[in-house]
C-alpha cells in the first residue's frame, strides 16, 4: 500500500500539468504551477509540456527548452512582483518526482512543509543544480548521504545547525528581520 501512495505522489506532476487551471503562466513549451508542498514562502515549478522524466533524460537538443524554462522562472518572479535575487532557480540532482521540473524558490525557506533535513539539503547544497548544469551531474548514493549528514549551513549567514528545527528558527529570524527592515523605509 505504501508503494502505491508513494508512486501516486511521485506521479502527481503528471496530473497537475494536465489541468490549465493550475497554470500561473505558460508558453508554447512549458508551464509554471505552484508547488503543492512549498519549502519556502514562495515556491513554483516550471514543467515542460513534453514528457521528460527527469534531468538525466536531457541532452543538448533540450538547450532551448531549458532556456525557455529559465525564462519562465524569471518571468513568474517578475509577475509576482518579487526580486530575482531573493530566489533560487534550479533542478534536484536527485529528483523525487516523475516529471522534469525546475524549482523557483524564495531563499527564506520559511515553511511548515520544510520538515526533513533532506529538504534543506536538496535546495542548499550542490544537489541543487543550476539549469545550465542540468545535463551534467549525477550524484552517488554515498555523496548524497554525506551531504545529508553534514551540518545544515544557513544560506544567508555563517550559522550552522545540527538539527532542522534549529535552522528553521534561525531562518525565521532572518525573515522577520527582512520584514521589519521593509517597514523602516
Amino acid at each position: 500500500m505504501t508503494n502505491s501512495v508513494g508512486n501516486e505522489w511521485a506521479a502527481a506532476l503528471i496530473t497537475e500539468i494536465k489541468d490549465p487551471k493550475n497554470y500561473i503562466i505558460s508558453s508554447e513549451n512549458a508551464v509554471v504551477i505552484y508547488d503543492k508542498y512549498p519549502k519556502a514562502r514562495h515556491h513554483y515549478l516550471v514543467l515542460p509540456k513534453a514528457v521528460i522524466p527527469d534531468v538525466f533524460h536531457l541532452n543538448l537538443g533540450h538547450l532551448s527548452l531549458l532556456e525557455e524554462m529559465h525564462f519562465l522562472a524569471q518571468n513568474v518572479i517578475e509577475v509576482k512582483s518579487f526580486q530575482l535575487d531573493d530566489f533560487k532557480i534550479g533542478f534536484h540532482a536527485q529528483p523525487s518526482m516523475q516529471r522534469l521540473h525546475l524549482h523557483v524558490i524564495s531563499k527564506d525557506f520559511v515553511s511548515d512543509c520544510l520538515k526533513k533535513k533532506r529538504h534543506w539539503v536538496n535546495f542548499n547544497t550542490e544537489i541543487f543544480l543550476q539549469y545550465q548544469d542540468a545535463c551534467i551531474k549525477r550524484f552517488t548514493k554515498e555523496k548524497i548521504e554525506e551531504l545529508t549528514a553534514s551540518t545544515l549551513q544557513c544560506n544567508q549567514c555563517e550559522f550552522g545547525a545540527k538539527k532542522l528545527p534549529d535552522l528553521k528558527r534561525h531562518l525565521l529570524e532572518h525573515w522577520a528581520q527582512r520584514q521589519s527592515d521593509k517597514f523602516l523605509f
